[in-house]
């Protein structure tokens, strides 16, 4: 597409020689092109979740949608594989923390022992102390009792804690396990694909029967009656752009017709492909259907004045100089700048109305 640029006529006030002429005033706007595209509002694109197939795609392309709705529904072995491990790793860790669980009663039975023969040992111990005072026993034996009895009590310690440990750990996996298979369980929820938003359907790019991949596009989906514009702006111009800024637009398909927008959003950083920077403009006002996708020229309206003292470019010398005809004589003025645009730039001082401006060979 070639670059265009909405501007008033002009025909300047020519002497009797080709080569001269003088400053119009008229009205001049200074613009900034950009090139994009429609896009509908809240516009996204339907991802997969899961690897699988597709077994059923619920609406068509520009079915009005609600949020929340089922669009597509998705069969995977291979979650369905995930959930079923998640769901028999959880009830074996489940079953692990119950009371009556064979890993606890085991734990439970040799503490229960360890505390028998505790019991035992300490009677024991008592017994051989006041033998050993009444002189009836030999030093031997109290201590051969005495040693029974701290052996029994750091076994029973030792089983004590083995137990509290194993059900620390038993509990730390029940919760692990209960983790998974509530993502088990979620990413399995995701075989039902389902709408984000109220609007339409815009395109599918899947047929049904067709293997989907995780993270794959299945449609896009975006407001089927509002739309904006996604501009590119040249990093050149960057600096002359700015939010609130009218937007004059032609839409390809509609002709010379004119559109009006407003720019809404300058996104901060440049495209290093294109060496461009994205901008996004909303309508003013739209008499038409619309559809995303639509190519569009831009003009972004930089300032403007009703009356301006303007001269062709090609008069303007380096320096910013032009040369003038006086009392017959040729000479060159320096002349401030105002507005520009490709053909014609603004005079702020320097000349006047009645300046004859020549090109000198």
């Amino acid at each position: 597409m070639n670059k265009w640029l909405i501007l008033l006529s002009l025909s300047f006030a020519c002497t009797s020689k080709q080569d001269a002429i003088t400053p119009k005033v008229k009205p001049l706007m200074e613009a900034v092109y950009a090139s994009g595209y429609v896009i509908a509002n809240n516009e996204y694109q339907v991802t997969s979740q899961v690897e699988g197939y597709l077994s059923e795609v619920l609406v068509n392309e520009g079915d009005d949608i609600k949020k929340g709705q089922s669009l597509f529904i998705i069969e995977s072995r291979q979650q369905s594989s995930r959930y079923a491990i998640a769901s028999e790793t959880y009830n074996l860790a489940l079953k692990n923390t119950q009371k009556g669980s064979p890993v606890l009663n085991e734990l439970e039975a040799a503490l229960a022992s360890s505390g028998s023969k505790l019991r035992f040992d300490s009677m024991n111990w008592v017994r051989y102390n006041n033998l050993i005072q009444q002189k009836a026993t030999t030093q031997i034996e109290a201590d051969r009792m005495r040693l029974a009895y701290e052996n029994s009590k750091n076994e029973y310690k030792l089983q004590l804690s083995r137990l509290e440990k194993t059900r620390n750990q038993l509990r730390l996996e029940y919760e692990n396990a209960q983790r998974q298979l509530d993502i088990a369980s979620e990413e399995s929820g995701r075989y039902v694909v389902k709408s984000e938003i109220d609007g339409k359907l815009l395109t599918t790019s899947k047929e049904k029967n067709e293997l989907v991949r995780r993270g794959e596009v299945l449609a896009v989906a975006g407001d089927g009656k509002d739309f904006y514009l996604k501009l590119s702006v040249d990093e050149l111009d960057v600096k002359k752009v700015a939010d609130g800024q009218e937007v004059v637009v032609k839409i390809d398909a509609f002709g010379d017709e004119i559109f009006k927008a407003k720019i809404n959003h300058i996104y901060p950083i440049i495209n290093p492909r294109e060496q461009a920077i994205r901008v996004d403009a909303s309508f003013v006002e739209l008499r038409e259907k619309l559809y995303s996708g639509l190519a569009v020229e831009a003009n972004i309206i930089i300032q403007q004045k009703k009356e301006a003292l303007v001269i062709p470019k090609k008069y303007l010398l380096e320096g910013d100089s032009v040369w003038i005809k006086s009392d017959g004589d040729k000479r060159k003025v320096k002349v401030n700048k105002g507005i520009e645009t490709l053909e014609e730039v603004e005079v702020l001082a320097g000349l006047d109305r009645n300046t004859q401006l020549i090109v000198k060979n």
